[in-house]
């Protein structure tokens, strides 16, 4: 499915709303959390790069948009009793969780399966699939709470179609497909939270250039050029879709 080519956000359409995204510190997460917070809602940064969240947190404020939050957190190692903390802080400090953005990947490297570190692939899994389903079903409460509440997985068209040497990474997005539409067909009768997964296509990103390390990245389109993308999912305005997988 694709987003609407001619969609532009309201200039408020995100007001009073309080929007979680991981992978925050850079790329994709980083320019969604300046347009979430440009168009109105309190983001909370969430990455493991303290230094990176402190820059994006400081552009936000510099810009005069709602004060964001930083919340630092290793995904790889992350307990359940860590993503318990920090839905409890959360709900303390805010109430509400109105959209819960999982941008932050690891990619690992392109390995042939015969060569695959059990070690590394455990990683990536780990990193890509195993903590955002924590993190959903411990946030899912305050979510269904909160009432109208996104949830949007960042997908990979390697996710939805695998290719050879993709390996951890490939199989952790096809497991984050599966798992959302598990999810939104679970939530769609009795709640308001939809779940969604949104494949933005190359872009100029640091796990880009990994997997492609000769790509000149000024070819591609910049993680600007995709956060009303992004947007459009965290709104009211695609609140009649879930358990879709958007592409750009």
């Amino acid at each position: 499915m694709k987003i609407p080519s001619d969609w532009q956000p309201a200039r408020n359409c995100l007001a009073k709303r309080v929007i979680l995204i991981t992978g925050a510190g850079k790329g994709i997460g980083a320019a969604t959390a300046k347009s979430c917070a440009a168009h109105g809602a309190t983001v909370i940064l969430l990455d493991l790069d303290i230094r990176a969240l402190e820059k994006i947190y400081d552009e936000i404020e510099q810009a005069g948009h709602p004060q964001p939050a930083i919340y630092p957190l290793n995904l790889e190692g992350a307990t359940e009793n860590d993503y318990q903390t920090l839905a409890e802080t959360i709900d303390r400090e805010f109430g509400r969780l109105d959209g819960l953005l999982h941008n932050a990947a690891m990619l690992g490297a392109l390995i042939p399966i015969l060569h695959f570190q059990n070690e590394l692939w455990h990683k990536i899994i780990q990193t890509n699939l195993n903590a955002p389903v924590t993190l959903t079903r411990i946030c899912l409460p305050l979510m269904i709470k909160t009432g109208k509440a996104s949830i949007v997985f960042s997908s990979d068209a390697c996710g939805r179609q695998g290719r050879a040497y993709w390996g951890a990474y490939a199989a952790s997005k096809a497991g984050t497909e599966s798992f959302m539409q598990v999810l939104a067909d679970e939530l769609e009768a009795n709640t308001q939270v939809r779940v969604n997964s949104l494949d933005p296509g190359p872009v100029a990103t640091s796990l880009r250039a990994l997997a492609y390390p000769g790509e000149n990245p000024a070819s591609l389109p910049q993680p600007d050029d995709v956060t009303r993308q992004h947007l459009y999912l965290l709104v009211d305005d695609s609140q009649a879709y879930t358990g879709q997988q958007f592409t750009i």
